[in-house]
């Protein structure tokens, strides 16, 4: 059985503006990535590793499947 590609997406854009609308630049400092790293991840152009999708979710003190998730 082959299964097949998921797509991942994310709520990494809502969360940073409900977060005193945190820039692109503002987040990327805070988990040591570069901006155009978010922009790609926000674009769903790049799914991040595990390791970097937990500290975007613990940036925003909030679990991982609410920050990334398959859309059905």
């Amino acid at each position: 059985m082959a299964i097949k590609k998921i797509h991942i997406e994310n709520s990494v854009r809502r969360l940073r503006f409900n977060n005193d609308e945190m820039t692109q630049q503002e987040l990327a400092d805070v988990i040591g990535i570069s901006r155009q790293t978010i922009v790609a991840i926000e674009k769903y152009k790049y799914t991040p590793s595990l390791e970097l999708a937990f500290k975007i979710a613990l940036t925003f003190n909030k679990e991982l499947q609410e920050v990334f998730f398959i859309k059905k």
